[in-house]
């Protein structure tokens, strides 16, 4: 078995990490004095491998650990499976498809009934960008500065950062245009565009929030041009903003939607692209015109059927509205604004790299979160969404303590 008993301390770990895994990230972790290595994990923490140090994780991996590390659902269905299952045949019919995919169906209330399973959200995200040029014929695709789709081809190609560059992925066809700002979507759109693409609240740009009537104003701009809205829910579903998905607390459906994730439960790679029955019938034409090879693997699907029937249990969605105000109103006089949709939370300094500072603050305290890359004033602070009233009284006095009230 291998695990932290393999390396007897972290410098033997940080060696073979720098010479067979990424080099980088070891010096950027001990510039920061950031060092940890996650061990033994539960609900709402983990442990450092090394000094045994807890944390609660208020990151979660970007909403992998929605429902907290080795959720015991999760991870007794997926075991009880390993009994008479393994990946499966991506060219097969398949019962745990099947099943996953109609629950997952099910969130949207029907809305968009079409499932294509893949291992991850940038895979699921260029599915979408491929399926919405072949549906209309058109190649441009208009996405929002500060966006974050993945690193695969399409993906990259529709989001921020330098990695394009980096990666002489400038691809064409792909505009930008500011997020909230629906006189320039509405100028960008036209009869050449094939989708526009957006997360409904943008992660990586530090969760700004849709302006009244904007992700509305998308859907017009795209109905008025023949273009499809593809949302990249990745980060924002699965009950981490109080209602299954973001989309449904506003006035618009996406013609495709996508999941990642938190659709693993934590335990099982899976990510999915929902999409309308119209555009499902691309694949009844063209069955195997896209395939993945671990997507939908049967094992994935057990797990992603499990989270589906978690989130979708009477009383979760009102426990996690319950918890994100319980947090707001618990930061309320501290020295950073709130920006909060259910259980999604980001922390504004006013310091141009608020964020970062907040995050070593809260790391010596035993508090693992994230700052946003585009926005570094910004941390992103998502709690498991089955962290105990235990865990978060935790957070908030660990929080509370970091950041003294302004009065």
């Amino acid at each position: 078995m291998i695990g932290p008993e393999s390396y007897p301390d972290r410098t033997s770990l940080e060696a073979a990490f720098a010479a067979h895994v990424d080099p980088g990230k070891v010096d950027i972790w001990r510039m920061g004095d950031l060092q940890l290595a996650m061990g033994d994990r539960a609900g709402a923490r983990f442990q450092d491998a090394y000094s045994g140090r807890w944390f609660y994780n208020c990151h979660c991996n970007g909403g992998v650990f929605n429902l907290g590390h080795r959720n015991p659902r999760v991870v007794a269905a997926v075991r009880a499976a390993l009994d008479h299952a393994d990946i499966g045949n991506h060219h097969l019919v398949s019962p745990y498809r099947a099943a996953a995919a109609e629950r997952l169906a099910a969130t949207t209330d029907g809305a968009l009934p079409g499932v294509v399973f893949s291992v991850g959200g940038g895979e699921a995200v260029d599915l979408a960008l491929k399926l919405a040029r072949a549906h209309t014929g058109r190649t441009t695709i208009v996405s929002v500065e500060g966006a974050y789709h993945g690193h695969t081809g399409l993906a990259l190609a529709a989001g921020s950062g330098s990695e394009r560059a980096l990666f002489h992925n400038e691809l064409p066809g792909f505009v930008r245009v500011p997020y909230n700002d629906l006189d320039a979507l509405e100028a960008a759109v036209d009869e050449r565009t094939a989708a526009v693409i957006l997360e409904s609240i943008p992660a990586t740009a530090g969760f700004p929030m849709p302006a009244p009537g904007y992700l509305a104003g998308v859907r017009a701009a795209c109905d008025g041009a023949g273009a499809l809205l593809v949302l990249d829910e990745v980060q924002t579903g699965l009950g981490r903003t109080g209602t299954t998905w973001y989309f449904q607390q506003e006035d618009v459906t996406p013609d495709l939607l996508v999941a990642g994730k938190g659709l693993s439960g934590g335990v099982y790679p899976i990510a999915a692209t929902l999409m309308t029955a119209d555009l499902h019938r691309f694949f009844g034409d063209h069955p195997f015109s896209h395939v993945s090879t671990y997507g939908g693997a049967d094992l994935g699907c057990v797990a992603a059927a499990e989270v589906c029937d978690i989130i979708g249990e009477p009383g979760f969605a009102e426990r996690v509205q319950a918890v994100g105000r319980r947090l707001e109103t618990a930061f309320a006089d501290l020295a950073f604004t709130v920006r909060r949709r259910g259980m999604l939370l980001a922390l504004v300094f006013d310091e141009e790299h608020g964020g970062m500072t907040a995050m070593k603050a809260l790391f010596d305290r035993g508090v693992y979160a994230f700052f946003a890359s585009f926005d570094p004033r910004v941390l992103q602070f998502k709690p498991a969404l089955v962290a105990t009233d235990d865990d978060v009284e935790a957070i908030v006095a660990t929080v509370r303590d970091a950041f003294p009230p302004l009065r």
